[in-house]
């Protein structure tokens, strides 16, 4: 108690409004999203009643076994002509869960309504889909309270500009899809230089570090994805399988590389804020410090984060395959075609994503010390 009390004593007003306002934020939020189903032109129900009618065993020629189940459903229509009135549903799911999942009592659901059918002046429909909108908010606002209480204002300014490049990153798909005729890794390229500027720019303000920073993140990350697009236009794109991408009615390789921009930006522009903020942390504790000494410890930050950014990046991208690949074994695939078809695309973001990582440490170091050597002459 004596801890909270001398936190709440040493806060200033500036600070005790900022979360006064963002308690408030949390609160409203929560109580809309709990209460918003007019805002719905789709009738939701929410499940006031469960029962397990049927269960079966089943199991496929692979020797995959599963459990079927049939669960009725009542629920209660919150918004639309029929709100107040009881609704029957009948749900279908398995213990697998692949495209199902039971649905317990205070679950909210979308549902279509069959006007012809009524029993007992019960509504009879089926389901559509299941209203998450309110656990997706609470995840987010988790999501803020863990930033800010870390990371206090750097926290704040985190969310601001992962706000700004969200609404960038939309903005610029919606271009795309609405002047297919611009290159997608045109406009792509253009956003990643914006959201670059823009994420430093709010994180770390502006200064040298900053600068340093932005140029070690853009030379890094362009050098990677020319280096890519030269060896794929050599190999003629040799072992990579789009069949993924074989519903998109868009060059699916103009797709592609588009997406090894965006998803290499991320961890390269990691790699040279660290870079820059550990060199110049060193400068300023120690102004006299030689450009020799410099050198060598940006050596040794690049050698530690190297390794660690690489592997963080490639367990990041091949963890998203790894329910299909075990769904593709568990059918009986072959493992070298179940990788070939699974992992081809991710390892080759994970490879581009490790040559910008590995590119922007050496570009980094360099960019960061000419930015210090002029600071130390200005000085």
């Amino acid at each position: 108690m004596n801890v909270i009390k001398n936190s709440l004593v040493k806060m200033t007003y500036k600070q005790i409004l900022l979360f006064t306002v963002i308690g408030l934020c949390f609160a409203i939020s929560m109580i809309f999203i709990n209460n918003n189903y007019s805002f719905y032109e789709q009738p939701i129900a929410k499940v006031i009643q469960t029962e397990l009618v049927e269960a079966s065993d089943i199991t496929d020629m692979n020797n995959n076994k599963d459990r079927l189940f049939i669960q009725q459903i009542i629920g209660e229509i919150k918004n639309g002509e029929y709100e107040g009135q009881l609704i029957q549903l009948t749900n279908k799911y398995s213990s697998s869960g692949a495209y199902d999942q039971q649905f317990r009592v205070g679950n909210e659901l979308f549902v279509s309504i069959d006007p012809s059918k009524e029993e007992d002046s019960t509504l009879i429909g089926s389901i559509t889909n299941v209203k998450r909108d309110q656990f997706v908010v609470l995840v987010a606002w988790i999501f803020i309270f863990v930033l800010l209480i870390t990371g206090k204002k750097q926290g704040l300014l985190s969310i601001m500009s992962l706000a700004v490049n969200a609404t960038l990153l939309s903005f610029a798909l919606d271009l795309y899809i609405k002047n297919p005729s611009i290159s997608l890794v045109l406009i792509c390229a253009v956003s990643g230089i914006v959201f670059t500027i823009i994420s430093l720019t709010i994180v770390s303000g502006f200064n040298e570090k900053t600068y340093a920073a932005i140029i070690a993140t853009l030379l890094g990350t362009f050098i990677s994805l020319c280096i890519a697009y030269i060896v794929i236009g050599v190999t003629s794109g040799t072992g990579l399988r789009y069949e993924e991408m074989q519903f998109l009615t868009r060059p699916y390789q103009m797709v592609y590389m588009a997406g090894l921009l965006i998803g290499s930006l991320g961890a390269v522009m990691d790699v040279a804020i660290t870079m820059s903020s550990s060199l110049f942390a060193l400068y300023e504790q120690n102004n006299d410090i030689s450009v020799k000494a410099l050198k060598a410890s940006g050596i040794d930050i690049g050698k530690d984060i190297m390794g660690t950014i690489t592997s963080i990046l490639f367990f990041a991208y091949i963890s998203g395959s790894i329910p299909v690949i075990i769904l593709y074994l568990k059918n009986a695939s072959l493992l070298g075609f179940t990788l070939s078809m699974n992992l081809s695309l991710e390892l080759a973001r994970a490879l581009v994503g490790g040559i910008g990582i590995v590119l922007t440490i050496p570009i980094g170091l360099y960019t960061t010390l000419y930015f210090v050597n002029r600071k130390r002459a200005r000085s």
